[in-house]
Formats: structure tokens, C-alpha cells, sequence
């Protein structure tokens, strides 16, 4: 079982950046790609960003795509999620989870994840 906890969420206003993190308890963290998703209320839960296990390949939602970056440090066991030119629309609860995968370049962008964080709370105000 992989454990997840996000932070670095607030309030931030239009034009700004933010920075989340996620911190996963878990052995070979490098085999597992990682995702963020965000929620807004009365809204479907949203893909944001997938990093592969390796941390080489990574994909975006269309909506934040030129705008946020992801990367993960394998030895502390920590993903990132930079988010630049925040946008009222990108005010949601964010989410990190987790796969197992079999090879370190996979992406996913889909279904089929197995463990997520609790959330962090991001509002852009305007």
C-alpha cells in the first residue's frame, strides 16, 4: 500500500503561481507513475498532469497545458506540481495519485489509478 499527502495549497490571485507537493510512503516509489487531478465543486474529478516513474516522460490536460509543470524526486519520494498564470478555472481541491507499473516510461492519463492523497484546496481569486 502506498500512503499520499498533498500540500502547498492557498489562496492565490489571478496571474500567480503556486506550488503543490506530494509526499508518498512506499517502497520502489520509482516504479509507480504518478497523477494530479483536481476537483471543483459540483464538477467532475478533472486529469491535470501524469509523470512517468522514471520522471522523463510527462503529458498535460489541454487546460493547463504552457502553464504547469510537473516533476518527482525519486529519493525523497515527492512529486511536484508548479502552477504558473493561475487562472480562476484552476480553482479546485488537487489530488495526487498513484500506479504500479511494469515499465518506468508509462503515463497515464486515464482511469485506473489505485491510491490517492487527501487533497490540497486551491482558489484563484480574480
Amino acid at each position: 500500500q502506498v500512503q499520499l499527502v498533498e500540500s502547498g495549497g492557498g489562496l492565490v490571485q489571478a496571474g500567480g503561481s503556486l506550488t503543490l507537493s506530494c509526499a508518498a510512503s512506499g517502497r520502489t516509489f520509482s516504479n509507480y507513475v504518478m497523477g494530479w487531478f483536481r476537483q471543483a465543486p459540483g464538477k467532475k474529478r478533472e486529469f491535470v498532469a501524469t509523470i512517468s516513474g522514471s520522471g522523463y516522460r510527462a503529458f498535460f490536460a489541454d487546460s493547463v497545458k504552457g502553464r504547469f509543470s510537473v516533476s518527482r524526486d525519486n529519493t525523497l519520494n515527492t512529486v511536484s506540481l508548479q502552477m504558473n498564470s493561475l487562472k480562476p478555472e484552476d480553482t479546485a481541491l488537487y489530488y495526487c495519485a498513484a500506479k504500479l507499473m511494469l515499465q518506468e516510461s508509462t503515463v497515464l492519463i486515464g482511469g485506473g489509478y489505485e491510491y490517492w492523497g487527501q487533497g490540497t484546496q486551491v482558489t484563484v481569486s480574480s
